[in-house]
């Protein structure tokens, strides 16, 4: 066999991927793009893939679809990803489903990015045509409150989100498990 076609043999094993979650305006795109740089991965955010699927910004498929409508259709395209060697940047809502999460889970580590409140309202100040899965009369800070336990649940890892990027890319990188950054460590 020759070299090449040595590197196009696909690996036996599917190797892991690395989700993020947290609040809209943590980071979890930025600091997804510079762990996958970091990594040498791929990058993958799970919004723009749905706004790819909806040909539309996802503002506007949140506000034509009831939040649970919303819910169910991320989650179902979550469950849908089949990714190796990927950092996957999800929405801030993706936790409100337990089966998108455990696919997640299935996949590799999930590490939540942490800001404070103001962090998070002064990000989203910047960009207030963000996509946001929020119910007729809930603020940003109601949707803070009631996602904090969710993220705490699912996360393997805790990153403060304060950081810059690449700070966080390499807080994270320094604490995942044995074998995901280098599987000949495993």
């Amino acid at each position: 066999m020759s070299k090449t076609a040595k590197l196009l043999k696909r690996p036996a094993k599917n190797l892991p991927c690395i989700s993020l979650i947290g609040m809209a305006g943590c980071g979890k795109t930025t600091v997804g793009l510079a762990l996958a740089k970091a990594l040498g991965w791929a990058f993958m955010d799970t919004d723009q893939l749905i706004e790819s699927a909806y040909g539309t910004r996802l503002q506007d498929i949140a506000d034509r679809l009831t939040k649970d409508e919303f819910l169910d259709m991320e989650a179902e395209m979550i469950c849908s990803l089949r990714a190796s060697r990927t950092v996957v940047a999800t929405g801030g809502s993706v936790v409100y489903r337990e089966a998108g999460m455990r696919h997640l889970q299935s996949l590799g580590p999930v590490v939540r990015l942490d800001c404070p409140l103001a962090v998070v309202l002064e990000r989203i100040s910047h960009n207030p045509e963000r996509g946001l899965a929020i119910a007729e009369g809930q603020t940003i800070e109601d949707l803070y409150l009631e996602r904090q336990q969710l993220y705490i649940r699912y996360a393997d890892i805790a990153c403060n989100a304060t950081r810059s990027p690449s700070q966080c890319a390499e807080w994270i990188l320094a604490r995942l498990p044995r074998g995901i950054a280098d599987p000949a460590d495993a």
